[in-house]
Protein backbone atom coordinates (compact mmCIF):
# COMPACT_ATOMS: atom_id res chain seq x y z
CA UNK A 1 0.00 0.00 0.00
CA UNK A 2 1.17 3.42 -0.95
CA UNK A 3 0.89 6.39 1.20
CA UNK A 4 0.79 10.13 -0.27
CA UNK A 5 0.77 12.85 1.75
CA UNK A 6 -0.25 16.62 0.52
CA UNK A 7 1.40 19.46 2.36
CA UNK A 8 -1.13 21.98 1.40
CA UNK A 9 -4.00 19.51 2.35
CA UNK A 10 -5.83 18.79 5.05
CA UNK A 11 -6.36 14.75 4.25
CA UNK A 12 -4.36 12.06 3.66
CA UNK A 13 -4.74 9.87 0.22
CA UNK A 14 -4.47 6.18 0.38
CA UNK A 15 -3.97 4.45 -2.55
CA UNK A 16 -3.65 0.91 -3.11
CA UNK A 17 -3.31 -1.31 -6.29
CA UNK A 18 -5.12 -4.56 -5.83
CA UNK A 19 -4.90 -7.67 -7.91
CA UNK A 20 -6.56 -11.09 -8.13
CA UNK A 21 -5.30 -12.70 -5.28
CA UNK A 22 -5.06 -16.40 -4.99
CA UNK A 23 -6.23 -17.48 -8.67
CA UNK A 24 -3.92 -19.89 -10.26
CA UNK A 25 -4.13 -20.18 -13.87
CA UNK A 26 -2.53 -22.68 -16.55
CA UNK A 27 -3.99 -26.09 -17.00
CA UNK A 28 -2.76 -28.63 -14.36
CA UNK A 29 -1.23 -31.50 -16.69
CA UNK A 30 0.88 -28.75 -18.06
CA UNK A 31 4.39 -28.87 -16.20
CA UNK A 32 6.27 -31.43 -19.01
CA UNK A 33 5.78 -28.03 -21.64
CA UNK A 34 6.13 -25.52 -19.31
CA UNK A 35 8.26 -26.72 -16.63
CA UNK A 36 6.20 -24.23 -14.44
CA UNK A 37 7.14 -26.30 -11.18
CA UNK A 38 3.73 -25.48 -9.28
CA UNK A 39 2.22 -27.67 -11.79
CA UNK A 40 4.22 -30.29 -10.59
CA UNK A 41 2.38 -29.95 -7.70
CA UNK A 42 -0.90 -29.83 -8.39
CA UNK A 43 -0.27 -32.73 -11.11
CA UNK A 44 1.02 -34.59 -8.34
CA UNK A 45 -1.93 -34.13 -5.63
CA UNK A 46 -4.91 -34.88 -8.34
CA UNK A 47 -3.16 -38.43 -9.53
CA UNK A 48 -2.61 -39.08 -5.73
CA UNK A 49 -5.84 -41.10 -4.77
CA UNK A 50 -5.58 -39.57 -0.83
CA UNK A 51 -5.55 -36.34 -1.60
CA UNK A 52 -7.87 -34.19 -2.80
CA UNK A 53 -7.80 -30.50 -4.93
CA UNK A 54 -11.46 -29.38 -3.61
CA UNK A 55 -11.48 -27.92 -7.34
CA UNK A 56 -14.47 -27.09 -9.56
CA UNK A 57 -15.07 -29.16 -12.66
CA UNK A 58 -14.25 -26.29 -14.56
CA UNK A 59 -11.12 -26.08 -13.47
CA UNK A 60 -9.77 -29.65 -14.88
CA UNK A 61 -9.49 -29.49 -18.22
CA UNK A 62 -6.10 -30.69 -20.07
CA UNK A 63 -4.41 -28.94 -22.30
CA UNK A 64 -5.94 -30.62 -25.38
CA UNK A 65 -9.44 -29.40 -24.18
CA UNK A 66 -8.17 -25.75 -24.28
CA UNK A 67 -9.29 -24.36 -27.92
CA UNK A 68 -9.89 -20.61 -29.72
CA UNK A 69 -13.85 -20.48 -30.38
CA UNK A 70 -13.30 -18.05 -33.30
CA UNK A 71 -10.97 -19.42 -35.65
CA UNK A 72 -13.28 -19.89 -38.51
CA UNK A 73 -14.35 -15.96 -37.87
CA UNK A 74 -10.32 -15.52 -38.21
CA UNK A 75 -10.71 -13.40 -41.57
CA UNK A 76 -13.29 -11.30 -40.22
CA UNK A 77 -12.79 -7.78 -38.62
CA UNK A 78 -13.51 -7.37 -34.89
CA UNK A 79 -16.19 -4.72 -36.07
CA UNK A 80 -17.91 -7.24 -37.49
CA UNK A 81 -18.41 -9.39 -34.90
CA UNK A 82 -19.17 -6.83 -32.61
CA UNK A 83 -22.48 -5.34 -33.99
CA UNK A 84 -24.61 -5.26 -31.59
CA UNK A 85 -27.75 -7.89 -31.37
CA UNK A 86 -31.14 -4.83 -30.74
CA UNK A 87 -32.62 -8.28 -28.40
CA UNK A 88 -29.59 -9.59 -26.72
CA UNK A 89 -28.84 -6.28 -25.68
CA UNK A 90 -32.32 -5.22 -24.39
CA UNK A 91 -32.41 -8.40 -21.97
CA UNK A 92 -28.95 -7.77 -20.76
CA UNK A 93 -29.38 -3.75 -19.94
CA UNK A 94 -32.53 -4.91 -17.98
CA UNK A 95 -29.73 -6.69 -15.50
CA UNK A 96 -27.11 -3.66 -14.95
CA UNK A 97 -27.23 -1.80 -11.58
CA UNK A 98 -27.42 1.69 -12.11
CA UNK A 99 -24.26 3.82 -12.04
CA UNK A 100 -20.81 3.15 -12.57
CA UNK A 101 -20.95 0.33 -14.38
CA UNK A 102 -19.63 -0.67 -18.15
CA UNK A 103 -19.66 -4.09 -19.92
CA UNK A 104 -19.56 -5.41 -23.43
CA UNK A 105 -21.25 -9.20 -23.52
CA UNK A 106 -20.35 -11.30 -26.71
CA UNK A 107 -22.58 -15.07 -26.59
CA UNK A 108 -20.03 -16.79 -29.42
CA UNK A 109 -22.08 -20.60 -28.46
CA UNK A 110 -22.37 -20.57 -32.11
CA UNK A 111 -19.63 -18.96 -34.08
CA UNK A 112 -21.73 -18.08 -37.15
CA UNK A 113 -24.40 -15.91 -35.29
CA UNK A 114 -22.42 -14.59 -32.41
CA UNK A 115 -24.90 -12.17 -30.22
CA UNK A 116 -23.20 -8.75 -28.86
CA UNK A 117 -24.25 -6.21 -26.55
CA UNK A 118 -22.38 -3.60 -25.16
CA UNK A 119 -23.50 -0.43 -22.45
CA UNK A 120 -21.50 2.71 -21.52
CA UNK A 121 -18.41 0.96 -23.08
CA UNK A 122 -16.24 3.60 -24.46
CA UNK A 123 -15.97 5.08 -21.20
CA UNK A 124 -12.55 4.93 -19.46
CA UNK A 125 -11.46 3.17 -16.19
CA UNK A 126 -7.74 2.53 -14.65
CA UNK A 127 -7.77 -0.81 -15.72
CA UNK A 128 -5.46 -1.81 -13.04
CA UNK A 129 -4.14 -6.01 -13.24
CA UNK A 130 -6.57 -6.46 -15.95
CA UNK A 131 -3.63 -4.20 -18.37
CA UNK A 132 -0.72 -7.39 -18.03
CA UNK A 133 -2.52 -9.08 -20.65
CA UNK A 134 -0.88 -6.36 -22.60
CA UNK A 135 2.42 -6.59 -20.92
CA UNK A 136 2.11 -11.16 -21.80
CA UNK A 137 1.06 -9.81 -25.23
CA UNK A 138 3.98 -8.23 -25.61
CA UNK A 139 6.15 -10.89 -24.73
CA UNK A 140 4.62 -12.87 -26.94
CA UNK A 141 5.01 -10.34 -29.77
CA UNK A 142 8.57 -9.72 -29.35
CA UNK A 143 9.00 -13.83 -29.48
CA UNK A 144 7.58 -14.16 -32.47
CA UNK A 145 10.15 -11.35 -33.89
CA UNK A 146 12.43 -13.29 -32.73
CA UNK A 147 11.90 -16.54 -33.78
CA UNK A 148 8.84 -15.97 -36.45
CA UNK A 149 9.38 -19.69 -38.24
CA UNK A 150 9.49 -21.61 -35.39
CA UNK A 151 7.02 -22.00 -32.19
CA UNK A 152 9.04 -24.39 -30.37
CA UNK A 153 11.79 -22.37 -30.53
CA UNK A 154 10.02 -19.89 -28.54
CA UNK A 155 8.79 -21.99 -26.19
CA UNK A 156 12.41 -23.54 -25.53
CA UNK A 157 13.17 -19.69 -24.70
CA UNK A 158 10.32 -19.38 -22.28
CA UNK A 159 11.43 -22.61 -20.57
CA UNK A 160 15.01 -22.59 -20.62
CA UNK A 161 15.92 -18.91 -20.19
CA UNK A 162 16.14 -17.77 -16.88
CA UNK A 163 16.25 -13.97 -15.26
CA UNK A 164 17.06 -12.52 -12.23
CA UNK A 165 13.89 -9.80 -10.25
CA UNK A 166 16.76 -7.46 -10.05
CA UNK A 167 15.24 -3.99 -8.49
CA UNK A 168 12.42 -3.90 -11.39
CA UNK A 169 10.60 -6.08 -9.14
CA UNK A 170 10.16 -4.42 -5.93
CA UNK A 171 8.01 -3.58 -4.38
CA UNK A 172 5.02 -5.82 -4.36
CA UNK A 173 3.25 -7.02 -1.13
CA UNK A 174 1.35 -10.05 -3.11
CA UNK A 175 3.11 -13.54 -2.79
CA UNK A 176 4.51 -15.94 -5.14
CA UNK A 177 3.92 -19.89 -5.21
CA UNK A 178 7.99 -21.31 -5.02
CA UNK A 179 7.76 -25.19 -4.99
CA UNK A 180 10.53 -27.48 -4.40
CA UNK A 181 9.80 -30.55 -6.42
CA UNK A 182 13.07 -32.92 -4.54
CA UNK A 183 11.29 -31.83 -1.50
CA UNK A 184 7.91 -31.55 -2.28
CA UNK A 185 7.99 -28.11 -0.53
CA UNK A 186 5.92 -25.25 -1.40
CA UNK A 187 6.56 -21.49 -0.61
CA UNK A 188 4.54 -18.29 -0.67
CA UNK A 189 6.32 -15.60 -0.12
CA UNK A 190 7.66 -11.96 -1.66
CA UNK A 191 9.58 -11.61 -4.74
CA UNK A 192 12.97 -10.39 -3.94
CA UNK A 193 15.50 -8.58 -5.86
CA UNK A 194 17.76 -12.00 -6.14
CA UNK A 195 15.08 -14.28 -7.27
CA UNK A 196 15.59 -16.27 -10.50
CA UNK A 197 12.99 -17.65 -12.37
CA UNK A 198 12.29 -18.83 -16.40
CA UNK A 199 10.54 -16.58 -18.43
CA UNK A 200 7.45 -19.10 -18.55
CA UNK A 201 7.21 -18.98 -14.35
CA UNK A 202 7.86 -15.13 -14.39
CA UNK A 203 4.71 -14.53 -16.48
CA UNK A 204 2.76 -16.95 -14.47
CA UNK A 205 3.54 -15.30 -11.58
CA UNK A 206 2.22 -12.32 -13.51
CA UNK A 207 -0.90 -14.19 -14.29
CA UNK A 208 -1.62 -16.62 -11.80
CA UNK A 209 -1.16 -14.47 -8.43
CA UNK A 210 -0.87 -11.15 -10.43
CA UNK A 211 1.94 -9.99 -8.59
CA UNK A 212 3.42 -6.82 -9.64
CA UNK A 213 7.29 -7.37 -9.72
CA UNK A 214 6.21 -10.04 -12.04
CA UNK A 215 4.83 -7.87 -14.26
CA UNK A 216 7.53 -5.29 -14.30
CA UNK A 217 10.16 -8.43 -15.11
CA UNK A 218 8.21 -9.96 -18.28
CA UNK A 219 7.66 -6.02 -19.26
CA UNK A 220 11.12 -5.61 -18.90
CA UNK A 221 12.28 -8.65 -20.96
CA UNK A 222 9.67 -7.78 -23.86
CA UNK A 223 11.76 -4.80 -24.33
CA UNK A 224 14.81 -6.33 -24.33
CA UNK A 225 13.80 -8.85 -26.69
CA UNK A 226 13.09 -5.69 -28.74
CA UNK A 227 16.29 -3.91 -28.02
CA UNK A 228 18.50 -7.08 -28.72
CA UNK A 229 16.50 -9.44 -31.18
CA UNK A 230 18.52 -12.53 -32.08
CA UNK A 231 21.16 -11.64 -29.10
CA UNK A 232 18.61 -11.75 -26.56
CA UNK A 233 19.12 -15.22 -26.09
CA UNK A 234 22.68 -15.10 -24.90
CA UNK A 235 22.63 -11.93 -23.29
CA UNK A 236 24.43 -11.81 -19.96
CA UNK A 237 23.59 -10.14 -16.46
CA UNK A 238 26.81 -7.64 -17.30
CA UNK A 239 25.49 -6.73 -20.47
CA UNK A 240 22.03 -6.18 -19.36
CA UNK A 241 22.99 -3.80 -16.67
CA UNK A 242 25.68 -2.00 -19.18
CA UNK A 243 22.53 -1.54 -21.23
CA UNK A 244 20.52 0.30 -18.78
CA UNK A 245 23.18 1.85 -17.08
CA UNK A 246 24.29 3.50 -20.55
CA UNK A 247 21.13 4.31 -22.54
CA UNK A 248 19.02 7.61 -21.93
CA UNK A 249 15.97 7.13 -19.58
CA UNK A 250 13.84 8.81 -22.28
CA UNK A 251 14.62 6.46 -25.43
CA UNK A 252 14.30 3.27 -22.98
CA UNK A 253 10.48 4.91 -22.00
CA UNK A 254 9.41 5.37 -25.68
CA UNK A 255 10.97 1.85 -26.61
CA UNK A 256 9.09 0.34 -23.31
CA UNK A 257 5.78 1.85 -24.73
CA UNK A 258 5.83 1.36 -27.76
CA UNK A 259 6.32 -2.60 -27.61
CA UNK A 260 3.33 -2.97 -24.96
CA UNK A 261 0.89 -0.62 -26.99
CA UNK A 262 1.72 -1.09 -30.61
CA UNK A 263 0.41 -4.88 -30.53
CA UNK A 264 -2.88 -3.42 -29.89
CA UNK A 265 -3.01 -1.25 -31.78
CA UNK A 266 -2.89 -4.02 -34.87
CA UNK A 267 -5.84 -5.50 -33.72
CA UNK A 268 -8.02 -2.18 -34.27
CA UNK A 269 -7.43 -1.11 -30.50
CA UNK A 270 -7.24 2.78 -30.45
CA UNK A 271 -5.08 4.67 -27.66
CA UNK A 272 -8.58 6.08 -25.81
CA UNK A 273 -9.88 2.08 -25.73
CA UNK A 274 -6.49 0.92 -23.96
CA UNK A 275 -3.11 1.76 -23.64
CA UNK A 276 -0.72 1.10 -20.40
CA UNK A 277 1.61 3.85 -19.68
CA UNK A 278 3.47 3.18 -16.82
CA UNK A 279 5.38 -0.48 -15.39
CA UNK A 280 3.86 -1.84 -12.32
CA UNK A 281 6.49 -1.12 -9.76
CA UNK A 282 8.33 1.81 -7.83
CA UNK A 283 12.15 -0.30 -9.31
CA UNK A 284 11.19 -0.05 -12.19
CA UNK A 285 10.30 3.31 -12.56
CA UNK A 286 13.94 4.22 -12.08
CA UNK A 287 14.85 3.26 -15.26
CA UNK A 288 11.72 3.44 -17.28
CA UNK A 289 9.34 6.38 -17.19
CA UNK A 290 5.79 6.64 -17.81
CA UNK A 291 4.00 7.88 -20.80
CA UNK A 292 -0.08 9.21 -21.24
CA UNK A 293 -1.01 7.60 -18.46
CA UNK A 294 -3.29 3.72 -18.23
CA UNK A 295 -6.78 3.46 -19.25
CA UNK A 296 -9.42 0.76 -20.22
CA UNK A 297 -12.40 0.42 -22.00
CA UNK A 298 -15.04 -2.73 -22.21
CA UNK A 299 -14.61 -2.17 -25.59
CA UNK A 300 -11.03 -2.01 -26.06
CA UNK A 301 -10.64 -5.25 -24.01
CA UNK A 302 -13.55 -7.38 -25.66
CA UNK A 303 -11.65 -6.60 -29.12
CA UNK A 304 -8.56 -8.00 -27.74
CA UNK A 305 -10.58 -10.89 -26.15
CA UNK A 306 -12.36 -11.29 -29.64
CA UNK A 307 -8.99 -11.35 -31.64
CA UNK A 308 -7.34 -13.82 -28.65
CA UNK A 309 -10.62 -16.34 -29.91
CA UNK A 310 -10.07 -15.91 -33.78
CA UNK A 311 -6.18 -16.55 -33.27
CA UNK A 312 -5.38 -12.84 -34.56
CA UNK A 313 -3.29 -12.15 -31.62
CA UNK A 314 -0.11 -12.62 -33.17
CA UNK A 315 -0.76 -15.70 -34.51
CA UNK A 316 -2.60 -18.77 -33.63
CA UNK A 317 -0.26 -20.55 -31.31
CA UNK A 318 -0.02 -17.20 -29.34
CA UNK A 319 -3.40 -17.06 -29.12
CA UNK A 320 -4.18 -20.28 -27.50
CA UNK A 321 -0.85 -20.08 -25.00
CA UNK A 322 -2.09 -16.96 -24.04
CA UNK A 323 -5.43 -18.27 -23.39
CA UNK A 324 -3.97 -21.12 -21.55
CA UNK A 325 -2.20 -18.84 -19.23
CA UNK A 326 -6.02 -16.95 -18.41
CA UNK A 327 -7.18 -20.70 -17.51
CA UNK A 328 -8.14 -20.68 -14.11
CA UNK A 329 -7.16 -24.28 -12.09
CA UNK A 330 -7.74 -22.76 -8.68
CA UNK A 331 -9.98 -20.60 -6.06
CA UNK A 332 -12.03 -18.60 -7.79
CA UNK A 333 -13.25 -14.67 -7.11
CA UNK A 334 -14.98 -11.94 -7.53
CA UNK A 335 -16.83 -12.25 -11.64
CA UNK A 336 -15.53 -15.85 -11.39
CA UNK A 337 -16.72 -16.91 -8.33
CA UNK A 338 -20.20 -17.39 -9.34
CA UNK A 339 -21.93 -20.66 -8.69
CA UNK A 340 -24.04 -20.24 -11.85
CA UNK A 341 -20.37 -20.99 -13.43
CA UNK A 342 -18.84 -22.97 -11.57
CA UNK A 343 -18.76 -26.17 -13.59
CA UNK A 344 -17.65 -23.93 -16.61
CA UNK A 345 -14.02 -23.42 -17.83
CA UNK A 346 -13.09 -19.77 -16.82
CA UNK A 347 -10.58 -17.66 -18.31
CA UNK A 348 -10.03 -14.84 -16.24
CA UNK A 349 -8.00 -11.64 -15.02
CA UNK A 350 -9.04 -9.22 -12.51
CA UNK A 351 -7.59 -6.25 -11.39
CA UNK A 352 -8.79 -2.79 -9.17
CA UNK A 353 -7.26 -0.16 -7.59
CA UNK A 354 -8.45 1.91 -5.07
CA UNK A 355 -7.96 5.65 -3.57
CA UNK A 356 -8.93 6.51 0.33
CA UNK A 357 -9.86 10.33 1.71
CA UNK A 358 -9.74 9.51 5.44
CA UNK A 359 -10.01 13.11 6.38
CA UNK A 360 -12.77 14.62 8.77
CA UNK A 361 -13.77 11.19 9.66
CA UNK A 362 -14.44 10.00 6.08
CA UNK A 363 -14.86 5.95 5.95
CA UNK A 364 -12.93 4.11 3.57
CA UNK A 365 -12.27 0.43 3.56
CA UNK A 366 -10.19 -2.04 1.44
CA UNK A 367 -11.51 -1.94 -1.95
CA UNK A 368 -14.38 0.00 -0.94
CA UNK A 369 -12.64 3.51 -1.84
CA UNK A 370 -14.53 6.65 -1.27
CA UNK A 371 -12.47 9.11 -4.11
CA UNK A 372 -12.16 6.08 -6.84
CA UNK A 373 -12.81 2.15 -6.61
CA UNK A 374 -12.16 0.63 -9.56
CA UNK A 375 -12.95 -3.29 -10.11
CA UNK A 376 -12.62 -4.77 -13.35
CA UNK A 377 -13.54 -8.44 -14.54
CA UNK A 378 -12.75 -10.12 -17.82
CA UNK A 379 -13.53 -13.22 -18.44
CA UNK A 380 -13.99 -16.03 -21.23
CA UNK A 381 -16.79 -19.20 -19.79
CA UNK A 382 -16.89 -22.04 -21.46
CA UNK A 383 -20.00 -24.45 -20.35
CA UNK A 384 -20.26 -28.11 -20.44
CA UNK A 385 -23.05 -27.82 -22.58
CA UNK A 386 -22.10 -25.65 -25.30
CA UNK A 387 -22.91 -22.13 -24.06
CA UNK A 388 -19.39 -20.03 -24.62
CA UNK A 389 -19.78 -16.33 -24.32
CA UNK A 390 -16.69 -13.68 -22.83
CA UNK A 391 -17.73 -10.66 -20.84
CA UNK A 392 -15.66 -7.31 -20.09
CA UNK A 393 -17.18 -5.41 -16.67
CA UNK A 394 -15.57 -2.39 -15.23
CA UNK A 395 -17.01 -0.68 -12.73
CA UNK A 396 -16.28 2.55 -10.37
CA UNK A 397 -18.71 2.75 -7.40
CA UNK A 398 -17.34 3.94 -4.17
CA UNK A 399 -17.57 2.99 -0.14
CA UNK A 400 -18.56 -0.78 -1.19
CA UNK A 401 -16.27 -3.77 -2.28
CA UNK A 402 -17.84 -4.69 -5.68
CA UNK A 403 -16.71 -7.96 -5.74
CA UNK A 404 -19.92 -9.51 -4.62
CA UNK A 405 -21.67 -7.17 -7.12
CA UNK A 406 -19.39 -8.84 -9.75
CA UNK A 407 -20.38 -12.09 -8.81
CA UNK A 408 -24.13 -11.26 -8.70
CA UNK A 409 -24.08 -9.53 -12.17
CA UNK A 410 -21.81 -12.41 -13.65
CA UNK A 411 -24.89 -15.35 -12.54
CA UNK A 412 -27.71 -12.75 -14.29
CA UNK A 413 -25.30 -12.74 -17.04
CA UNK A 414 -25.18 -16.20 -17.46
CA UNK A 415 -28.74 -16.75 -16.86
CA UNK A 416 -29.56 -14.63 -19.65
CA UNK A 417 -27.07 -16.72 -22.06
CA UNK A 418 -28.60 -19.96 -20.95
CA UNK A 419 -32.02 -19.22 -22.13
CA UNK A 420 -30.24 -18.23 -25.40
CA UNK A 421 -30.75 -20.42 -27.91
CA UNK A 422 -28.06 -22.40 -29.96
Amino acid sequence: MNFFSKTNLTFLIITTTIVAGLNTFYPIDGYKSTKISRLARLEKIKNDSTQTLNLPKGALLPLNCIELQLTKRKEDSVNTILKEDKAFAEKLKKIIPSGNYSLTVLDMTNPDDVKYAAHKESIGYQPGSVGKLAVVTALFTQLHNICPQSWDARTALLKNKRVRAGDWAVYDHHTVPIYDIEKDKLTKRQVKTDDVFSLYEWIDHTMSVSNNGAASVVWREALLMAAFQGEYEYLTQEKIDAYFKDTPKKELTLLANKIVNEPLRKIGITKDEWRLGSFFTSGANKFVGDIGGSIGTPLGLMKYLVSLEQGNLIDTQSSLEIKRLMYMTDRRIRYAYSPKIRDAAVYFKSGSLYSCDRSNGKTCGEYAGNVYNYMNSVAIVEHPNGKKYMVCLMTNVLNKNSAYDHQALAGRIDDVIQKESI
